[in-house]
């Protein structure tokens, strides 16, 4: 009888017992074989594409091949490769929907230069005495970053090493002086 003839003859069980007891990928080619078609369908029936199936797929007999170990011979291999290939679907599918979120999600530097943008247009369009005004109201530390950044065009880098701050605080600051320097504004008559 030849070696394949031989692993043919052998169970799921015994495949996988063998393989834990010796790493050797003629029993792990055995057990690829006989459930390819199986994990890679149930890949597609998750992911809806033949491409990713294709790529988990891989994964998963990756997978099986590293913690064979951890099959102890209590279930039916296939039941123990069904719930590892479950599994890492599901995992895979939950990942893909947190990156997706990630990437839709807008992210708050974006929205405070949104803010910054609209904040510079109000700014541009006061007239200079009631802007003069409006700073002599606001705070000494509100008034300073707000001069260094528009009439000494400090970019946020300056600012960052000159507060000895990061970006988003920086950022921020400027968001909440902008902010009071508006309130200020609406309160001057002249």
């Amino acid at each position: 009888m030849t070696t394949k003839e031989k692993l043919k003859s052998l169970t799921d069980e015994e495949l996988a017992m063998n393989m834990a007891k010796t790493l050797d990928i003629l029993y792990f080619e055995e057990l690829y074989n006989r459930y390819e078609n199986l994990v890679y369908t149930k890949c597609v029936s998750f992911t809806k594409s033949k491409t990713v199936a294709q790529d988990i797929a891989h994964d998963i007999f990756l997978k099986l091949y590293v913690s064979i170990g951890k099959f102890e011979g209590k279930s039916k291999f296939s039941t123990w490769l069904y719930s590892l290939t479950y599994n890492h679907c599901v995992n895979y599918i939950n990942r893909d929907k947190d990156a997706q979120m990630m990437r839709n999600a807008t992210d708050t530097d974006d929205l405070l230069n949104l803010q910054s943008t609209e904040d510079e247009l109000q700014i541009q369009v006061m007239e200079v005495e009631k802007l003069k005004a409006a700073l002599e109201l606001i705070e000494p530390e509100d008034k300073m970053i707000l001069l260094l950044k528009y009439q000494d065009e400090a970019s946020i880098k300056d600012l960052e090493k000159l507060y000895e701050i990061g970006a988003s605080a920086v950022k921020m600051r400027l968001s909440r002086a902008k902010s009071k320097l508006m309130k200020a504004y609406k309160t001057v008559r002249i």
